[in-house]
């Protein structure tokens, strides 16, 4: 059962990364290199050499990536705490405060704006219009989410029991309202191509609980509840996985989208 009938404002939500940075940067999932092989693919032009935007960066994960691809990294991101972590792990990386409604940027300035995990975050009347001004001609707006592997028993029984305790559907939330909202386009500005890479990754069952406890869903909740919730849960993945290790799956939603 929830403990709350008012379910937490999406601004409380965004801002809780902040207080949890640091389990945020150590837990949650990395991305495939065969999701930056479908990133060059649809906007048809390599990341190495490319100046590329990495809006909403958080604590550095997708960032560090791109940078790593070869790619002319700048980050924007809003938070104090993760700009904090992201400095603490990408020291050499640069990173201006700001977000997807109102970047920092000049007009015609990069050849990609990226998003991962963090579109949901944005307004598109806005931040639709932001990635254009600043895209070059050509230039590919690229939206990705790590989401559940819903056709797997083990995780779509714990999707189901997040929903339950939390009165959050996550399923809902991960797994459709961003890609949709993408798809959609309500601006009619912007034509995505979408493609799925799903893989995988094996943790031990304490990180699994750190990496679905930095969620918002578990950061803005009542901490003795979401304590017993994820202690109970640690029950249910010990029968799940005897031996400790859990073996996360996911399908990355990946789209993307041309500038005129």
């Amino acid at each position: 059962m929830t403990t709350s009938s008012k379910p937490p404002s999406p601004a409380a939500r965004a801002h809780s990364f902040n207080a949890a940075a640091a389990q945020y940067a150590e837990n949650r999932p990395s991305y495939p290199p065969a999701l930056f092989d479908a990133i060059e693919d649809l906007a048809g032009h390599p990341l190495s050499g490319a100046r590329v935007a990495d809006i909403g960066a958080g604590t550095g994960i997708a960032t560090a990536l791109l940078h790593a691809r070869g790619a002319d990294v700048v980050a924007v991101e809003p938070g104090d705490g993760m700009a904090a972590q992201f400095h603490r792990t990408l020291p050499d990386v640069p990173i201006v405060r700001g977000n997807g409604n109102a970047l920092p940027l000049a007009d015609h300035s990069v050849d990609f704006v990226t998003y991962a995990q963090a579109w949901h975050w944005t307004d598109p009347a806005q931040s639709v219009p932001e990635a254009l001004r600043v895209l070059r001609p050509g230039g590919a707006l690229t939206l990705w989410w790590n989401t559940n592997a819903l056709d797997v028993p083990w995780i779509a029984q714990q999707s189901e029991r997040i929903r339950v305790h939390f009165g959050i559907d996550r399923v809902v939330e991960q797994n459709g309202s961003g890609l949709r909202a993408a798809l959609a386009d309500t601006t009619g500005r912007l034509d995505f191509a979408h493609r799925q890479v799903r893989w995988s990754r094996h943790v031990p069952v304490d990180t699994h609980l750190a990496n679905i406890g930095s969620h918002s869903a578990f950061l803005v909740h009542d901490e003795e509840s979401t304590a017993a919730f994820l202690a109970e849960e640690r029950n249910h993945l010990r029968t799940v996985f005897p031996n400790g290790t859990v073996e996360e799956i996911y399908v990355v939603e990946l789209v993307v989208a041309l500038a005129p």
